[in-house]
């Protein structure tokens, strides 16, 4: 398995078509709005090497279709303690970083086509693939959501807005589009492309799954903006360490060999895919957000120490209730991933309504644990003056009665970041759409609750059936 250091050295061998602010970037690694979020990928290269044999085996699983240990998240949900452990490597990932470390989407993407596959055409060509994945130790860009375009027309009324196949013959396909949001895809090694939405007769030209090297020719990326990337690398950063990232990818009449194609036209295979990766994705926002909630929930409580009131009463309360929302998160992750069940390909899947009940808090709770956090932090956090002025010979002196010690104006910069900067957008704006914007997970509930059942117990309890 890849080390931190040899993840970073794989990236710069690849060709990749990257534009940052409308310049062309020839090395991702060296460009300072696109590092940070290396380094946080780093990191889960680095856990599989951790001195600690409790996080080396977290992160380490074996795998059978290898036979040998792989990272986890290359690796194959084959029982219930794989997908707790998932949650519990995530959630040291999201505490170490603070931000998303960008490799969820892949893992997850790689099981919901395992499923899918399953006993259809193009299996045993995803799994040479996998097979590979594991052993070479990539990092995957799971690209699922699609611009859309006007949400009331299908994809066949507006095809540039939906990736698709333009073309077909004996040795592979050749697609087109793009796709949005796309999570650490120029960290990536490969793409795994999966369509982004339920399909209907008539749309199968959409109904593709596939794989493709980040720098395969027609390849493109557009670095997206985030609020303070400006800083990154200064003395305001915020997290000092890492970064999340972003990105369009656009597919201009992509080749894709056969051996890679893994869906093409299957609409049912297609819808399966869509509800396994939307359970399994679900579930893992208690396991990574958790895990961000922590670093905040401990800034927010070394500020309360600086600011001498972390006895008083009422910030012990909220900082409790920090960390009351932010356990039931992760109590939701735990038990979706613990009531599972096990697919006919052996894939273990999480409970679909408690992991739909998982993130529809997600999309809320985080919220008002960043209110507390800017209620605890004070005004300051929004108006303080650069961590320079602090540091500056002649005016640093004038500011520590302002600003307090650097220290201070260190972890208020974290806490402003995962409020509202960068850091904000793994942490509010994702809760709220990835993975599903709340109405999603409102539809699975419904759909997937079974009401008669309750309706059943209401009568016999009331007598009405006797």
């Amino acid at each position: 398995m890849k080390t931190a250091a040899e993840y970073v050295e794989s990236l710069r061998a690849r060709k990749l078509v990257l534009w940052v602010d409308g310049q062309r970037v020839p090395d991702p690694t060296r460009h300072p709005k696109v590092r940070p979020s290396i380094d946080t990928v780093a990191a889960t290269y680095a856990l599989a090497h951790d001195p600690d044999p409790t996080i080396r085996d977290l992160a380490t699983p074996h795998s059978k279709l290898v036979d040998a240990r792989v990272n986890r998240f290359t690796h194959l949900f084959t029982s219930d303690d794989d997908l707790r452990k998932k949650l519990e490597l995530q959630r040291i990932l999201g505490r170490l970083t603070g931000t998303c470390f960008q490799r969820c989407v892949g893992m997850d993407g790689l099981n919901a086509t395992y499923i899918a596959t399953h006993g259809r055409q193009g299996h045993d060509r995803f799994v040479r693939w996998l097979a590979n994945v594991q052993r070479e130790d990539l990092t995957l860009n799971g690209a699922m959501t699609d611009p859309k375009g006007d949400r009331s027309k299908r994809p066949s009324e507006q095809p540039d807005s939906f990736v698709r196949v333009v073309g077909r013959s004996a040795v592979g396909l050749v697609i087109r589009g793009a796709k949005i949001h796309q999570t650490g895809a120029a960290n990536a090694h490969e793409i795994l492309v999966m369509p982004g939405q339920s399909l209907r007769a008539g749309e199968e030209d959409f109904a593709i799954a596939c794989a493709i090297p980040v720098d395969a020719p027609g390849v493109s990326m557009v670095l997206g903006r985030q609020p303070s990337d400006e800083r990154r690398g200064g003395p305001d950063a915020g997290n000092a360490r890492y970064g999340g990232q972003e990105c369009v990818v656009i597919f201009e009449d992509v080749f894709v060999p056969r051996d890679r194609v893994f869906i093409d036209g299957d609409l049912e295979a297609c819808n399966e895919l869509l509800e396994a990766f939307a359970g399994f994705h679900r579930a893992s926002y208690g396991g990574c957000k958790p895990g961000n909630l922590d670093a905040l929930v401990g800034a927010t409580a070394l500020l309360a120490k600086k600011n001498g009131v972390r006895d008083a009463s009422h910030v012990r309360d909220k900082l409790t209730q920090m960390v009351h929302l932010t356990e039931t998160i992760h109590a939701l992750g735990l038990a979706a991933s613990t009531k599972t069940t096990k697919h006919r390909s052996g894939i273990h899947q999480v409970d679909a309504v408690l992991a739909n009940v998982c993130k529809h808090h997600v999309t809320e709770l985080p919220y008002e644990i960043v209110r507390l956090a800017e209620d605890l932090a004070g005004g300051l956090l929004a108006t303080m003056p650069s961590v320079a002025d602090l540091d500056h010979p002649e005016l640093g002196p004038k500011l520590r009665h302002v600003m307090g010690d650097r220290e201070r104006a260190k972890l208020l910069r974290l806490v402003e970041w995962m409020s509202y900067g960068s850091g904000a957008v793994p942490l509010r704006i994702e809760c709220m759409h990835g993975a599903g914007s709340p109405q999603a997970q409102r539809v699975v509930i419904e759909r997937r609750t079974d009401w008669d059942e309750k309706m059943r117990a209401a009568r016999k309890l009331a007598g009405l059936d006797e």
